[in-house]
């Protein structure tokens, strides 16, 4: 079944290609000519501090890097390329209490590891502009997309099928079968899902996004987890401008999800979506947004980016069942005052009418939530860019979370220090 989905859409794209102007393909100097070669050098501190539990501290403090190699493709009407990566993180602070916080991989003794290390990479084949992709990759759809919110990206393991040959179209399919995950180191990990942690055999998708003009894009897309559900998603993104320094834009998402074959979550039948409005006036930008999960299970995901609502934020989701949450953003650029590369943002969720109790009884998350829960989530962030010099594109990056619940969820604080350093060595 997963072998008819790719076919179809390689058709698909193949039928396409005759409208394209001039494919990808065409514009190759070589293997060797377009390669690329990028190390990321990630130094990330991270304290949790759970309000109301005995071992109310979990602390961590760890220096990764990323070598990402990405060659061209040979000359031709095929061209053939390789994708590689070594990933690597060296703990500089953490004992056995502060395991959790999910920066580096843990011993059989519950004991943080002193160092971790990996190393990938994929095959990749080009026709005009349609690349076919197997192995270690980041993907980045809307319904399957790896995370990099740690020390280390998580990479997943599979086929990867994405084209471009229509204007303004770009469209993809993949088949993935094993996950690595944030603080591990095996490649052959499972597609456990991020709430119920059932495990799905494979996951498979399809779809993409259309810019109708500069303003408006509309994107689609359909996943299957195996025996666990189906997933569909539609977002609109459009954008007014006002004046030169003046534009309003919003953002609509909704995910459709259903239980499918083994039903290993159980039953499913959630539809969540989210709005959110942006006013950018100047130095300064004000959204509001609205989340709403239709349906008495969490919305659950598979992959630590697999979310595009707008109240997904620092730690909550704001995805319990029946949850209807509001929030509110600043972002300030201080560019305009004179200090380009600095920026601050504020924001303030709240979550109510949340409703667990109609939760299958036999299915993955009975019992999780209450009735008439509600939490709240406040979050601050500083981050300043070296503009110039030796040092340009070192990033600095403070950011803080405090979160109150009813009982459902934690009570805690969230900071983080995070500073990045790209290097482009080739």
């Amino acid at each position: 079944m997963k072998v008819v989905k790719l076919s179809l859409i390689a058709l698909a794209v193949a039928a396409g290609s005759q409208f394209a102007v001039a494919g990808d393909q065409q514009e190759s100097k070589g293997f060797i000519e377009d390669s690329t070669l990028e190390l990321i050098n990630r130094n990330l501190y991270m304290q949790r501090n759970f309000v109301n539990s005995q071992r109310n501290t979990r602390e961590e403090w760890a220096h990764g890097m990323h070598l990402n190699y990405a060659s061209g493709f040979t000359q031709g009407t095929v061209g053939v390329g390789v994708d590689a990566f070594a990933y690597g993180g060296i703990k500089l602070d953490g004992g056995r209490g502060s395991v959790g916080n999910g920066i580096l991989p843990v011993d059989g003794e519950g004991r943080i590891e002193d160092n971790t290390g990996e190393m990938g990479g994929a095959v990749k084949a080009r026709i005009s502009s349609t690349e076919l992709k197997f192995g270690e990759q980041r993907p980045t759809s809307p319904v399957f997309a790896t995370g990099d919110s740690r020390l280390l990206p998580e990479t997943a393991t599979g086929f990867q099928l994405s084209s471009s040959e229509i204007d303004n179209l770009f469209l993809e399919a993949g088949h993935f079968t094993a996950i690595n995950r944030r603080n591990s180191t095996n490649s052959d990990g499972e597609l456990t899902s991020e709430y119920a942690e059932v495990e799905a055999r494979s996951v498979d998708f399809i779809g993409g996004t259309y810019n109708i003009h500069d303003n408006l894009s509309v994107s689609l897309y359909g996943s299957e987890a195996e025996d666990v559900w189906r997933q569909y998603f539609g977002n609109v993104y459009y954008t007014i401008p006002l004046a030169d320094d003046q534009s309003l834009n919003f953002d609509l998402v909704a995910y459709k999800t259903r239980d499918e074959g083994k039903a290993l979550a159980g039953e499913l039948d959630t539809l969540t979506y989210s709005i959110k409005g942006a006013y950018s006036f100047g130095a300064h930008k004000l959204s509001l947004a609205y989340q709403k999960v239709n349906g008495d299970e969490f919305f659950d995901y598979i992959g630590g980016d697999s979310i595009w609502l707008a109240n997904s934020v620092q730690y909550s989701d704001f995805n319990a069942p029946n949850e209807r949450s509001f929030q509110i953003r600043y972002d300030l650029n201080m560019a305009s005052f004179g200090v380009p590369g600095l920026t601050f943002m504020a924001r303030y969720i709240k979550g109510d009418q949340i409703d667990g109790t109609k939760a299958d009884p036999n299915g993955a998350f009975a019992g999780w939530a209450g009735d008439d829960e509600k939490h709240w989530e406040r979050d601050l962030e500083a981050k300043y860019v070296v503009q110039s010099g030796a040092a340009k594109d070192l990033s600095l990056r403070l950011r803080q979370a405090t979160h109150r619940s009813t009982g459902f969820d934690n009570d805690l604080q969230d900071v983080r220090l995070i500073i990045e350093y790209p290097l482009s060595l080739l």
